[in-house]
């Protein structure tokens, strides 16, 4: 009697023969593959090989007895899926073969033309000028806090503040707002004093880094670091350690960066909630940081940081950056490694700085962004940021829904706009399969939820929906009835439905490639453009362009409107933000637009009261 693995030697060579010569096995192909398989399902789930050999061996082409308890296993579409536990085991982070690239013809054509318009120097990363510091140096704790991150630093370069005042200027901060903001998930006193320390003696020696050594800077949660929890949001992971440095935590460490925090994300990178309760916007209380760089917004719009890094797959840099008032620059696709960062989308996740003014966006980009082994979609491109560019020279958009102010600032500033209609849209494309890498990405979580609240991952079909709560039972944002829709349907989406979805998603990146070919920038409502852009990979800046009460969202009409719309609460002036789209690498030069504007106006530097 051959042992399992001679058994498995025999059926590989029958099958190589039965795919060259239909007649080698004496069965029909499509019979002898079913029995192929039922033989290597019955060795792996510990059959004995004499069972497995009956399964091959039936008389007259049929299938031979199915030893218990295969035959639940061999129901149609579980052999292969039950097979699973062969392969390797795969967690969150390993991407996929196939990478996503977001410049039209491919990373090749991307180059040759950024060598063609900027010249190959431009590829060098070159130094991050400082203007030194002028006049009286702040003395309150408060004025300290809220100014930009490079005016702090030309602080510290000039040794007329030390990295360690800073750091125990936001450690005192984060302790005392955080109960209000929730904006924190890890605040990390004593090692951030010791690397404050650390780059104190660095800087007294003359060893200073650039312009980043010794500030304290906040990271979103969804980041691995050594010896420090990394929770995602989530109550499951709220005590997990991974014990390795992500990619951004080791270059910010290399610059000289203080980690004084872990900041919050939403559950999951999903809106503002997360397992301690909602993170607050400094400037209204009432309302949620919006999500999921809930923490980076709430903590940098109330001085809690220098800066912070946050993520975005669909608007999490976005929208928080918008709610909380701050300026950000959301990167385009593949500028910034996301290695050791919680994965939602391969082909959509991207990491950027999230500011109280666009030059310090600037400063924090030239330092993280750059090509990474350890994340293949990740390229070098130039960044020249320039702080005196001439607008005039620049092919600007403008959508008649862009808002006035900003324009008008601009146009004072000797832009001279062209004016854009509708871009290409997702909308015409039939979606772009985000809930199959949401699905791929939490496989492992999903497997083990799923297990321990009884569902049955076989069930599920496209039209699945989590079990409503019990009748009176209050809203629970934690609930496993949160997450499934978004981890579980896209499960069972056909990989020919996913491969159509990408080819679809190729013909949008081509059109905006011929929409943006005349424009380096442009300027349309806020949000606008954010799903698009998902797709892909265009970059943008968030700044604020007035101060005022926003508005925000009302109650919407409809057969099931409530009788009576409720309250929305009463709101505080804020900064407003708008948004400068890129053409693809120009993230320099929409941080060089939107920093013209805001060197001319002071909405960047209004503080939040919090009490």
């Amino acid at each position: 009697m051959p042992t399992p693995h001679e058994l498995l030697d025999q059926v590989e060579a029958d099958l190589a023969r039965a795919d060259h010569d239909d007649s080698a096995t004496g069965v029909d192909r499509r019979q002898f593959m079913f029995r192929a398989l039922v033989a290597t399902a019955a060795t792996t789930f510990g059959a004995t090989a004499a069972q497995a050999q009956r399964v091959l061996g039936g008389a007259d082409g049929v299938v031979g007895e199915v030893p218990a308890p295969l035959t639940e296993l061999l129901a149609p579409g579980r052999v292969l899926s039950r097979l699973q536990p062969q392969l390797p085991e795969l967690g969150n982070g390993e991407s996929p073969a196939l990478q996503f690239q977001p410049w039209p013809g491919g990373p090749g054509a991307a180059f040759e033309h950024l060598m063609r318009t900027r010249g190959r120097d431009a590829f060098d990363r070159g130094t991050f000028p400082l203007a030194p510091w002028s006049g009286a140096v702040p003395t309150s704790a408060d004025d300290i806090a809220f100014l930009p991150a490079h005016r702090q630093a030309a602080l510290i370069k000039e040794r007329r503040l030390t990295s360690t005042r800073l750091t125990q200027i936001y450690l005192d901060r984060l302790e005392r707002l955080d109960p209000t903001l929730l904006c924190a998930v890890t605040i990390l006193r004593n090692q951030a004093l010791a690397e404050a320390a650390r780059a104190d003696a660095e800087i007294a020696a003359g060893n200073w880094r650039g312009p980043l050594h010794g500030l304290p800077y906040g990271l979103k949660d969804l980041f691995t670091t050594k010896g420090i929890p990394t929770t995602w949001g989530a109550p499951d992971f709220k005590d997990r350690v991974i014990d390795e440095d992500a990619e951004i935590v080791v270059r910010l460490r290399e610059a000289g960066a203080v980690l004084v925090a872990k900041l919050a994300t939403g559950l999951f990178a999903q809106n503002d909630q997360w397992f301690r309760g909602r993170t607050n916007n400094p400037w209204n209380l009432s309302q949620g940081a919006s999500g999921s760089s809930a923490g980076p917004g709430s903590a940098t719009a109330a001085a809690c940081v220098s800066f912070s890094i946050g993520t975005e797959t669909q608007g999490s840099i976005v929208s928080p950056s918008i709610r909380n008032g701050i300026s950000a620059l959301r990167p385009t696709f593949g500028r910034v490694s996301r290695h050791g960062g919680m994965v939602l989308a391969w082909s959509m996740d991207r990491v950027g700085p999230m500011c109280r003014t666009v030059e310090d966006c600037a400063m924090v980009f030239h330092v993280i962004h750059g090509v990474d082994e350890k994340d293949p979609s990740t390229i070098t491109a130039p960044f020249q940021y320039d702080r005196a560019i001439d607008l005039r020279a620049l092919r600007i958009g403008i959508d008649p829904n862009a808002p006035k102010p900003l324009v008008d600032g601009l146009r004072a500033l000797g832009m001279e706009p062209r004016e854009i209609g509708a871009r290409p849209s997702l909308a015409t494309m039939g979606g772009s399969g985000l809930n199959v890498e949401y699905a791929a990405a939490f496989d492992a979580y999903v497997q083990r939820k799923a297990r321990e609240i009884g569902l049955d991952l076989n069930t599920v079909t496209a039209d699945w929906r989590p079990p409503a709560p019990p009748e009176g039972t209050p809203p629970d944002p934690m609930a496993p009835a949160n997450w499934p829709n978004r981890f579980v349907r896209g499960r069972v989406i056909p990989a020919f439905e996913f491969l159509q979805q990408q080819r679809r998603r190729y013909m949008l990146v081509s059109q905006w490639g011929v929409f943006m070919k005349e424009l380096d920038l442009f300027i349309g409502a806020p949000t606008a453009d954010v799903a698009n852009n998902a797709q892909t990979g265009h970059p943008c800046v968030v700044l604020p362009y007035a101060f005022e009460v926003p508005q925000g969202p009302r109650p919407q009409g409809g057969a099931n409107a409530p009788q009576q719309a409720p309250a929305r609460p009463a709101l505080n002036p804020q900064p407003i933000c708008g948004v400068i789209t890129g053409a693809l690498y120009n993230d320099d030069r929409i941080l060089s637009v939107a920093h013209r504007f805001q060197e001319s106006t002071d909405f960047h530097t209004r503080r939040p009261t919090i009490s």
